[in-house]
C-alpha cells in the first residue's frame, strides 16, 4: 500500500495486536467444535498479546478472568458455532473494557460550556485545542480559544497560527497569570456570545506541584463544564502513572488520546479506561486539523478484531460527499457512465477519508481481499494522474478504450510524464471501476461506489 495511506487507527495503533488476535480466533472459527482446553489456550495466547500491546497487567488478568468464564460455559461449547461465540464475547468484553458508549461532551445549561485541556508538554495539546475547535465550528457552535501557557516558547503564538486557519478568534493576554486570563476570557465570552470556551493550560515535561497548583486554581476560578486530559499514546504505560496524577488533582471528566495513528502498540486506549473510571471521549488521528474522531468503543473493538467500522466509514463518507453528489455517482454507475474525470474526484474522495487502505479497513470481510489496490495512488502518483486525464481530450477522458499507443504518446508528452505513467493510469481506473461494481452495495458506500 502506498505511503500516504498509513494515516488512520486501522493501520497504525492496533495493528501488530489486531494480526495476532486474528491469527489466534482464524483457528477457533474454523473448527466446528471446541474443548473447554483449547478455550483456554486461546485465552492464554490472547493475554500474551494484550501484554505485548502494552495493556496494564491488572486490567489484562481481570479481562482474561472475566472473558474466560464467559468464554467456556455451557453454552458457547454447544452451540452450532463455538468459535463465533468465543469471537463475540471477546468484542463485547474489549468494548465494555474501554467504556461500553460514547461519551458525549456535557454541555452547560448556562454558556458558555467550558472545556479545559491538561497533560504534559508535548502531548498535542494545543493542537487537539484547534481539532476540537473546528469540530465543534462545524456543528454550529462558537468556540473562543484561550490561550494560558504562558510558559513554553511559542504556544500562544501557535495557537493563534491554529485558530486563524479556521477562522477563529484566540483571547490572550500575553504572559499575565493564566487564573486572570481565564477570569477575563469567560467574561469577553459572553460579551461577544461565544457559547464554547476551549482553554489551553500549560504542561510540563513531567508532573510536578507547581504545574498542579495551577491548573487546580484555573479549575476553581472558572468551575469548567469538562477537564480533559490529553494523553500521548506513544509512551505506553507511563500514560496510566500521568493520567491517574492529573485525575487525583483535577478529577478529570475525560481522556483524549493524541498520536493515535503513530507506531504505538495500543496499550493506553485498553487501559485507561479502566484504571481511571474515565470515558476517552475523542482520539487525535493524525496531524490535520480534521483528524479527530468520537471515540466509540464497540467500534474500536470491531476494528481490533479485524470486524470492520460501518458506522465510522459512514460518518467519513457523510462528511465528504453529499446527498446531491451521491445521487449523480449512483447515476452514472447505473448508466455505465463513470469517467476518469469522475475517477479522480473519487480517488479525492477517498483520500479525504484517510485513503483506501484506510477505508478498506472498515469494511467487514473486505480487508485484504482488495488486493488490485495494493498499487493505489499516493500523494504523487495522484497529481500525476491529474496531469495525464488533462491532457487527455473530452472524448479519451469519457471513453479510455480509444486509447492507442500513438494516443497514449501524445498524452504522456502533453503531461510531462512517461507512457507506462498512462498506462498505469488507465489500468488502475479499469481495476477500480471493478472494485467499485463490487463495493457499492455495501452499507456506507452510498455516493462513493
Amino acid at each position: 500500500m502506498p505511503q500516504i495511506l498509513k494515516k488512520g487507527i486501522d493501520v497504525s495503533v492496533f495493528t501488530n495486536l489486531s494480526e495476532r488476535l486474528n491469527h489466534i480466533f482464524s483457528k477457533l472459527t474454523k473448527r466446528g467444535a471446541l474443548t473447554e482446553f483449547e478455550i483456554k489456550e486461546a485465552m492464554r495466547e490472547v493475554r500474551v498479546a494484550l501484554l505485548e500491546a502494552d495493556v496494564n497487567y491488572s486490567v489484562v488478568k481481570q479481562f482474561i478472568a472475566e472473558t474466560s468464564e464467559a468464554a467456556v460455559g455451557e453454552k458457547v461449547l454447544k452451540s452450532l458455532a463455538p468459535g463465533q461465540q468465543v469471537l463475540k464475547i471477546v468484542r463485547d468484553k474489549l468494548t465494555e473494557l474501554m467504556g461500553s458508549e460514547n461519551a458525549k461532551l456535557e454541555v452547560s445549561s448556562k454558556p458558555p460550556t467550558v472545556i479545559m485541556l491538561c497533560g504534559l508538554q508535548g502531548s498535542g495539546k494545543t493542537t487537539m485545542c484547534g481539532k476540537l475547535a473546528l469540530m465543534l465550528k462545524k456543528q454550529g457552535k462558537r468556540p473562543l480559544l484561550v490561550a494560558c501557557d504562558i510558559y513554553r516558547p511559542a504556544a500562544i503564538e501557535q495557537l493563534k497560527v491554529l485558530a486563524k486557519s479556521i477562522n477563529l478568534d484566540v483571547f490572550e493576554k500575553g504572559t499575565q497569570s493564566p487564573v486572570k486570563t481565564c477570569e477575563q476570557a469567560i467574561d469577553y465570552a459572553k460579551k461577544f456570545q461565544n457559547d464554547t470556551v476551549i482553554i489551553d493550560t500549560a504542561g510540563r515535561l513531567h508532573i510536578d506541584e507547581k504545574l498542579m497548583l495551577e491548573l487546580v486554581a484555573i479549575k476553581k476560578a472558572v468551575s469548567p463544564t469538562e477537564i480533559l486530559l490529553v494523553i500521548d499514546s506513544m509512551i505506553g504505560q507511563d500514560a496510566v502513572n500521568v493520567s491517574t496524577s492529573f485525575n487525583d488533582a483535577l478529577d478529570i471528566t475525560g481522556v483524549i488520546l493524541t498520536k493515535i495513528d503513530g507506531d504505538t502498540r495500543g496499550g493506553v486506549a485498553l487501559s485507561v479506561r479502566k484504571v481511571l473510571g474515565k470515558p476517552i471521549k475523542f482520539t487525535g488521528t493524525g496531524e490535520k486539523l480534521n483528524d479527530i474522531e468520537p471515540f466509540y468503543p464497540d467500534r474500536m473493538a470491531s476494528r481490533i478484531l479485524g470486524m470492520g467500522d460501518v458506522f465510522t466509514l459512514i460518518d467519513k463518507a457523510q462528511e465528504v460527499v453529499n446527498e446531491e453528489q451521491a445521487k449523480e455517482i449512483e447515476r452514472k454507475f447505473a448508466q455505465n457512465a463513470f469517467t476518469l474525470d469522475d475517477y479522480i474526484v473519487q480517488m479525492d474522495n477517498l483520500k479525504k477519508m484517510g485513503g483506501i487502505k484506510t477505508v478498506l479497513a472498515l469494511i467487514p470481510g473486505v480487508g485484504n481481499k482488495m488486493k488490485q489496490l495494493q498499487d493505489a495512488i499516493d500523494e504523487d502518483t495522484l497529481t500525476r494522474h491529474k496531469a495525464i486525464i488533462q491532457s487527455m481530450t473530452l472524448q479519451e477522458r469519457q471513453n479510455p478504450n480509444i486509447i492507442n499507443g500513438s494516443r497514449r504518446t501524445r498524452i504522456a508528452k502533453g503531461s510531462a510524464t512517461n507512457v507506462s505513467d498512462v498506462n498505469q493510469l488507465i489500468k488502475q481506473f479499469l481495476q477500480s471501476k471493478e472494485m467499485m461494481k463490487q463495493l457499492k452495495g455495501q452499507k456506507g458506500f452510498k455516493g462513493l461506489f
